[in-house]
């Protein structure tokens, strides 16, 4: 795959995960310029540094204020064209190595895509619309793309991914602005990277992970279990723990040993570090009257791991890349299911299962 930059555009290279990719910006679109504070915030966490912030759970939503502000967060409005990549800043690298994919970001949605999608020539094949946003996926000619709409009259714009699988495009609708258009870019490179990564034993994990005495445990479960209070719990009851991620980390086997890293991508809560570490332990939690923890078999724990991974549960292609991955995980790697109360006990019963194991 190669990639030419065109005169009216401008792009950045990242790596997450050990994985590169490039985004790259056409005018009017721009990388908003950061300012000096936020400069050495990027630079603190690249290096991995820990800038103090804390998990945000949904109980907890006054906190983001608080994250925003040790993260440098002026709060001043965006300017109309500038795209705020600095979550994604850590991760930036310089080099000619060729990305594994790249995401251009233009103005305007193309008349074959709305055409296609009145017509009935796009297949649609993904319908999330319960509560907004609300998101389509099609399938035409070899190409999937994304409908993104905050809500059901607006719609926002189109991500595509060409038939190569390494390059696409994020369209965005001509009325809106910067906050909604980085939104939906920050969505469409999660999928992105779900997509090339496959088949690089590599995983997009919906969870909250911290970091105790140099090893990794992650916190997984359905919506509103409570992985970031339990994260959180672990902060404030565990002597040298600290936050990785709060919402999608990545996994990856590397050397035979399960990897992992921090990503751009953390939910409400600003923790956008590049860091790595080896995995100890995946914990899927659940809310019960009592604390107590048991070890997942192999069966049950490649059901519940299957189950938290960021994937494309409709493309067989993409998924049948990913379950040989979750199946290494579920054998090799330590397992549990964590039924708890959101207190500190339930912190020292996990702790002390999975470091006596």
């Amino acid at each position: 795959m190669s990639y030419i930059c065109s005169m009216n555009e401008s792009f950045k290279t990242y790596c997450v995960g050990g994985h590169r990719f490039r985004v790259a910006v056409e005018e009017p679109w721009h990388f908003k310029e950061l300012n000096e504070e936020e400069k050495a915030v990027a630079e603190r966490l690249r290096r991995g540094g820990d800038l103090g912030v804390i998990p945000v759970p949904a109980d907890k939503l006054e906190d983001i204020a608080l994250n925003e502000r040790i993260a440098g967060k002026d709060g001043a409005k965006p300017e109309r064209w500038a795209l705020d990549f600095s979550q994604y800043a850590p991760f930036e690298v310089e080099g000619t190595e060729e990305p594994l994919f790249s995401l251009d970001v233009r103005l305007g949605v193309p008349q074959w895509i709305t055409d296609s999608i009145a017509s009935g020539k796009a297949r649609r094949v993904v319908t999330v619309d319960e509560i907004p946003p609300f998101y389509y996926g099609y399938v035409l000619d070899g190409k999937t793309f994304y409908e993104y709409r905050p809500a059901r009259e607006v719609i926002a714009g189109f991500f595509v991914i060409d038939e190569d699988g390494k390059t696409g495009c994020y369209y965005s609708a001509e009325r809106m602005g910067p906050r909604t258009t980085m939104f939906q870019v920050n969505t469409s490179l999660m999928i992105f990277y779900t997509f090339a990564t496959a088949p690089h034993s590599t995983l997009l994990l919906h969870s909250s992970m911290v970091r105790h005495r140099g090893e990794a445990n992650l916190f997984f479960g359905v919506s509103g279990t409570g992985k970031s209070t339990h994260s959180r719990l672990w902060l404030e009851h565990v002597r040298g723990c600290d936050l990785m991620n709060d919402d999608n980390p990545v996994i990856r086997f590397r050397d035979g040993r399960l990897m992992a890293y921090g990503s751009p991508w953390s939910g409400k809560t600003l923790c956008y570090r590049n860091v790595c570490a080896p995995v100890r332990a995946l914990v899927r939690l659940e809310q019960a009257p009592e604390n107590r923890i048991d070890r997942l078999e192999a069966l049950e724990a490649y059901a519940s791991v299957v189950a938290a991974a960021s994937t494309i549960r409709w493309n067989s292609a993409v998924m049948d890349l990913i379950v040989p991955t979750v199946e290494r995980v579920a054998m090799n790697v330590p397992c549990w299911h964590l039924g708890c109360r959101p207190d500190a006990e339930a912190v020292q019963v996990c702790m002390e299962a999975i470091e006596n194991l």
